[in-house]
């Protein structure tokens, strides 16, 4: 038996999720990922009033179309785990969930290094203590409509958010107020038009792992208009280019990380942008997190240690928070 794995699902199924004997639980996953999804159903089996199971087929990062055309796939259930290579918690089948006051979790498992991400550490992460690093961050960014990114790689991005509410995801359902990723992080839905500037692109790539040098991203109205052609940059294009969609390269969330567990190393995808010290924007579809854009999927490109300004006021300085943090005991 697989103790790290068995463990996450755990985390998953009786921290995050936190299933009880009245829930309708449907699990869905690809095959790759069958694994995961029988040892969820194992810890979840006993705790719920039933557990299902969907396989849905491997399209890749395209999984989130069925779920756009399947609106009601998810109407007979009281709780998702969403337990894809890649995120469905922007899609239209999560928001109708959602809406409808179902308990969703978004769990992409897609790593790089063969490990199953139940296995990893940063699931550990005490998420009483992201939530309060949470609430202070959202206070300044929900009162601002401006948000100023630098970095000392050549960073220097402006994005605005007038309407917009910041919202935190750390695994756990009720946090979220109904839904919830596995990353632990402060997210905004962005003016989808508005982003402006540079981003010097030095974490990683999403779902495609780390950057290997630096490479100049540039934005205007909204979207990415040029694209540094080095490696990095190079992979970056060709992987773009396959979702065959132009609003893939609309800015739509604006992230900050807050799980001090995890590391940005290109290894797991929601690793990546959970670790705290970096920041991400969200390219493509925004939908469940408050915004107005639709695409054919959702990824982030990370940076590591930035300096954050919200209106005029700095809440981070690369990449630690510099206005009063909560102590944790």
């Amino acid at each position: 038996m697989n103790r790290d794995m068995e463990r996450g699902a755990q985390i998953v199924i009786c921290d995050w999720v936190r299933v009880k004997p009245w829930d309708k639980l449907l699990i869905v996953t690809t095959r790759e990922h069958l694994p995961e999804a029988r040892m969820l159903r194992k810890c979840a089996i006993g705790r719920a009033r039933s557990v299902n199971t969907l396989t849905v087929e491997d399209a890749g990062r395209l999984v989130g179309v069925f779920f756009d055309t399947n609106e009601e796939v998810f109407d007979p259930y009281t709780a998702i785990i969403a337990a894809t290579d890649y995120s469905l918690v922007t899609t239209k089948a999560a928001k109708r969930a959602i809406q409808k006051h179902k308990k969703f979790l978004s769990l992409p498992l897609s790593t790089n290094d063969g490990r199953s991400m139940l296995e990893y550490d940063f699931m550990t992460m005490d998420t009483k203590k992201s939530r309060l690093m949470a609430k202070v961050i959202m206070k300044y960014l929900r009162s601002s409509e401006k948000i100023h990114v630098t970095t000392s790689a050549g960073t220097d991005l402006v994005m605005y958010k007038e309407n917009r509410n910041p919202g935190f995801f750390n695994g756990v359902i009720k946090d979220g107020k109904g839904y919830s990723s596995a990353s632990i992080e402060v997210y905004v839905p962005i003016e989808e038009t508005k982003t402006e500037g540079v981003m010097m692109l030095d974490g990683s790539l999403g779902y495609i792992g780390r950057a290997n040098e630096p490479t100049r991203i540039l934005f205007h109205e909204g979207r990415i208009t040029d694209i540094e052609e080095t490696h990095t940059g190079i992979k970056l294009k060709d992987y773009m280019e396959e979702y065959r969609d132009p609003r893939i390269y609309i800015g739509g969330e604006f992230g900050i990380g807050l799980n001090s567990y995890s590391r940005c190393l290109g290894n797991c995808y929601i690793e990546d942008e959970s670790a705290y010290g970096t920041f991400h924007i969200g390219l493509g579809r925004n939908l469940a997190l408050g915004g107005k854009q639709n695409a054919n999927g959702h990824f982030d490109l990370v940076c590591l240690e930035p300096d954050i300004y919200t209106d005029n006021r700095q809440i981070m300085q690369q990449g630690k928070i510099i206005i009063p943090e909560p102590v944790v005991y």
